[in-house]
Formats: structure tokens, C-alpha cells, sequence
């Protein structure tokens, strides 16, 4: 449980894009309030002080995020809960996590979602799904502090998790995987030697908390299942995820690495 006292100061209303107010649209439906092995929930509780504004604070948004396989009642290996759940703490807002058993789906979560899949949030009555669309919502309802990032880097680092994976499933030393990682991994690292420390400079920003989680997986998974590690080649991205790995909106959301492994296990193995 995270207690925090913070002074979120917004200096206007934000009205959502169409794009927004089209997915907010998706569905609305009360979550049962029983525990069962399926549904688990856990109240991320703030000592809010309030500054009057035009937007205020809101009740604990309600969020349902991947339970943990290994450990009752803990959030789960999911690198797209994450990147919710650190916006939802970079921006000091409270919320109140639901954990779901992604074995074990019931069928209330799947009329949130057809498809099943976490993060779920709720804005108002209306649940919405995607981190990228919830992310953006986010930052429009909620602009303090700013998150957002200027266009010509928002794709920074984007295709490192997809080499990662690539690398990871991969049987054969000589298929160019490895090498593959490795040249993105080595872009980011002149792009965070150029602009760093983080990828928009000095603060933090969106993306940064879109990948912080992926490369949080990478080390964990790479390490365990490869014994592969960041090489000291590439100090600027260590010490990038030193960086990210040790913020308190990190080490609140983060992972088990138990669940990390038992997570990509299936794609090793199968």
C-alpha cells in the first residue's frame, strides 16, 4: 500500500478529443464487489490536500490490471498495466486497482472487453481500454504535470521491445536476433547521450513510461532465459534504466521478477 501526500495543482478543465469521447462510448458496467480467485482488488490510498481549481481531484479511479501468478493478491507482469499505473502516479492521481486472473477470466471483465485484455479503466460510467488510448485521456483530463511529448519523439526506443521478443523466442545464435537488439538498443543509447537523461530531456515524459516497463522485462527476462545483459558498451541506456527503475512510481507498480519469468515463459518454451 503507497501513501503519499501531494498538492496536484490544475489550472483548467480539459475537454477530451472526439478520438477520447469515441472510446469512452465502448461500455459501462458496474464491477461486482465480491473477492473471488478471478477478481482481486487492492485501494492505492493518497492524503490528498486540494488546491481549488477548475478541475479537482477525483475519487480513486478504478483500473483493472493483470493479477500475479505467483503471489495472491499482487499486480501481475503486465508491461501495459504498468505504463498506466505510472502515469496514474506521476500524475498524483489515487486509484483503486482490480486484479484479474487472465487463466480465469470472468465473465464480467469480459463484457468490459470482448477481447479480454488489461488495462481497463474507468472515466465517469464508461470503462475504456488500450493503454495508448487511456494514457491520452489521462493527460487530457489531467494536463498537471505534463506528460506529453513533442511528435519527433515519440517513437523513440518504440521498437526495441519487438527485437527484444524477437531475440528472446529465438533458437538460433546466427539468425541476426541478437543483432537486431542490439542496433536499436545502441540508437537509444546516442539518442539518451544526445537529449538525456530522460527521452524529452530533463523530465520525464509519456514515453518514458511507456518503456520503462518493457525494458524492465528485457532485464528480467533476457537475464533469467538467455543470461544475456545490457552490455557496458552501452552505459547510456544502464544508467537510463537505473534511472527509471528507481523512481517511486516504478518501484510502486513494478512486477515480481517471479511473475516476469513465469510471463515470457510460454513464448521460450513454446
Amino acid at each position: 500500500m503507497s501513501i503519499a501526500r501531494i498538492q496536484p495543482t490544475v489550472t483548467a478543465a480539459c475537454v477530451l478529443s472526439s478520438t477520447i469521447k469515441h472510446h469512452f462510448g465502448l461500455t459501462s458496467l458496474h464491477l461486482p464487489t465480491n473477492h473471488s480467485a478471478a477478481f482481486r482488488r487492492q485501494r492505492i490510498k493518497r492524503n490528498l490536500t486540494l488546491s481549488m481549481s477548475a478541475t479537482s481531484v477525483p475519487d480513486p479511479l478504478e483500473i483493472c490490471v493483470k493479477a500475479s501468478v505467483t503471489v495472491p493478491d499482487k499486480l501481475g507482469d503486465c508491461p501495459f498495466c504498468q505504463r498506466v499505473l505510472l502515469t496514474l502516479e506521476e500524475k498524483n492521481l489515487p486509484y483503486d486497482m482490480k486484479f484479474v486472473d487472465l487463466g480465469n477470466k470472468p465473465e464480467w471483465f469480459l463484457k468490459l472487453n470482448a477481447e479480454g485484455k488489461v488495462p481497463v479503466i474507468k472515466f465517469e460510467e464508461n470503462w475504456v481500454s488500450d493503454s495508448d488510448v487511456i494514457t491520452q485521456a489521462l493527460e487530457e483530463k489531467f494536463p498537471d504535470p505534463p506528460l506529453a511529448i513533442p511528435p519527433e519523439k515519440a517513437s523513440v526506443g518504440s521498437k526495441i521491445f519487438s527485437t527484444f521478443i524477437g531475440f528472446l523466442k529465438s533458437k538460433d545464435p546466427g539468425d541476426g536476433t541478437e543483432q537486431a537488439l542490439l542496433d536499436e538498443l545502441s540508437a537509444f543509447n546516442n539518442h539518451i547521450k544526445e537529449n538525456g537523461p530522460f527521452i524529452n530531456g530533463e523530465r520525464v515524459s509519456a514515453a518514458d513510461l511507456a518503456l520503462g516497463p518493457k525494458l524492465y522485462h528485457l532485464e528480467i527476462a533476457l537475464g533469467h532465459y538467455k543470461n544475456w545483459f545490457v552490455p557496458e558498451s552501452l552505459p547510456y541506456v544502464k544508467s537510463y534504466m537505473k534511472e527509471i527503475f528507481s523512481r517511486d512510481s516504478f518501484v510502486n507498480t513494478r512486477a515480481l521478477p517471479e511473475d516476469v519469468v513465469a510471463g515470457w515463459r510460454p513464448k521460450v518454451m513454446g
